[in-house]
């Protein structure tokens, strides 16, 4: 077994590789619980479409193993995709927004909302969330690359950030209120 500090270093290499899209198509909640399953070995390198044949074939380097066919249950390779909210359809709900790893979706409650192209990831998680279907994911335009992993994660992370601090937050009022509660009776 190797040390805790190999370990992280193998997770980090192949979290650096990963293409951050978060979309969670591989059965992990995300990038790096991918990457810390495939460096603890109990994942196959084949299960990110996002990265494709090129992801495994990096990961199959660096992990020793050898490349395998994208695991068809994860999806299937294909271009980088782009959310894309009918204005039309849209009502408002603000559904779409929470599941986004990247906070690419802007809009409010009762407003019409949109996408941030240079933000969105194409994980389609906000696709499942509309009560209307009023997003579908398009492929980019030619020359709209997708962003860049490094900046998807730092995105994901300042995200993840954001809902830790909500949910503490809410956690400190509802204590304050039953507080309130138990000495007002």
């Amino acid at each position: 077994m190797p040390s805790n500090n190999t370990l992280h270093a193998l997770e980090a290499a192949i979290d650096a590789l990963l293409p951050q899209t978060q979309c969670t198509r591989c059965g992990y909640q995300g990038c790096r619980p991918y990457a810390e399953a495939l460096a603890a070995g109990d994942a196959a390198l084949n299960r990110c479409p996002p990265g494709g044949a090129t992801l495994i074939a990096q990961l199959a380097e660096l992990l020793g193993r050898e490349p395998l066919p994208l695991d068809p249950a994860c999806g299937a390779e294909g271009p980088p995709l782009l959310a894309v909210i009918d204005a039309g359809t849209c009502i408002g709900c603000a559904r779409c927004l929470p599941p986004c790893p990247t906070d690419a979706i802007v809009g409010a409650a009762n407003l019409l909302h949109t996408v941030v192209p240079q933000l969105c990831t194409g994980c389609e998680l906000c696709v499942p969330a509309c009560p209307v279907d009023c997003i579908t994911m398009q492929p980019r335009a030619p020359g709209d690359a997708a962003p860049a992993a490094a900046d998807n994660q730092r995105r994901y992370q300042s995200h993840q950030s954001r809902l830790e601090r909500q949910q503490r937050d809410r956690a400190a009022l509802l204590a304050e209120r039953k507080r309130g509660a138990e000495s007002g009776s």
